[in-house]
């Protein structure tokens, strides 16, 4: 196997454990969230705060959403329950079985597709109103064949709505002694690689991450053909770097397909 996909392989393991361990991003939404959805009150992140409704509004029956390495039975169903035709991509089989989880669970409809995020062959061109793409392509060491399939996969005027770390998270090191001092210690240059940090994909218990650029992450949308229509900073969810208290390192995207 090639590098890229022995990375994939290992990554796709590591979230199935992140699965079955039920971690803070694998555990399925309640019937109570569901229910409100299918009457109209609902929400789904990217970042901290909910996505804009100037973004995503709250009446999408019969829209086409597709959600991008976006396991976990959290965001997907909820989107169904709303009333959105829905297929979820993820290369965690286990990170799926949650999502269809709570569709059996809740007599809801969506498709779920186990691939790499960067190949959508599986889908045809032209067939989604919208993509919900959440803090994941840090697990894949390049951009540009991504940002080319959601381009491929959206309709005209379709949306990708894309949250990815600032890419200054990845600059310093991670030392807990240091963190107890409050200190920060520049340590890797961008682009960052996980490889680097002295980590084996076939030996390492963590996944393979990768910092990426803003120049991957934005400038590439708009090689693929996007505009940019939209931009936000907000806070992680669940930080866990000194750096976050310094300042918001998630970023968001609102990009349409002209």
């Amino acid at each position: 196997m090639s590098d890229n996909t022995n990375i994939i392989k290992h990554n796709a393991e590591i979230w199935d454990k992140q699965a079955k361990s039920q971690c803070a991003w694998s555990i399925p939404v309640s019937s109570k969230v569901i229910n409100n959805a299918k009457k109209g009150t609902w929400q789904i992140h990217i970042t901290k705060k909910p996505i804009p409704t100037n973004w995503l509004p709250l009446n999408i029956k019969g829209k086409d959403i597709l959600c991008l390495a976006s396991g976990g039975g959290q965001q997907a169903p909820v989107l169904a329950a709303a009333g959105a035709n829905v297929t979820v991509v993820d290369a965690s089989i286990k990170q799926l079985e949650q999502d269809d989880f709570v569709a059996k669970r809740d007599n809801l409809s969506l498709t779920t597709i186990q691939c790499d995020m960067r190949d959508l062959s599986q889908i045809s061109n032209a067939c989604f109103d919208y993509i919900i793409h959440p803090i994941s392509n840090l697990y894949i060491p390049d951009l540009t064949d991504l940002w080319k399939e959601c381009y491929r996969v959206l309709k005209i005027k379709g949306l990708l709505l894309a949250s990815f770390y600032n890419p200054a998270l990845f600059i310093f090191d991670r030392d807990d002694e240091l963190t107890g001092k409050g200190l920060l210690r520049p340590k890797f240059k961008l682009p960052y690689s996980a490889l680097k940090d002295n980590k084996n994909i076939n030996n390492s218990e963590e996944a393979i991450t990768f910092g990426h650029t803003l120049s991957e992450q934005i400038s590439k949308q708009i090689d693929a053909g996007f505009a940019i229509t939209g931009f936000y900073e907000d806070d992680h969810p669940s930080p866990r770097f000194l750096i976050e208290s310094f300042m918001q390192t998630m970023i968001a995207t609102k990009a349409v397909k002209l």
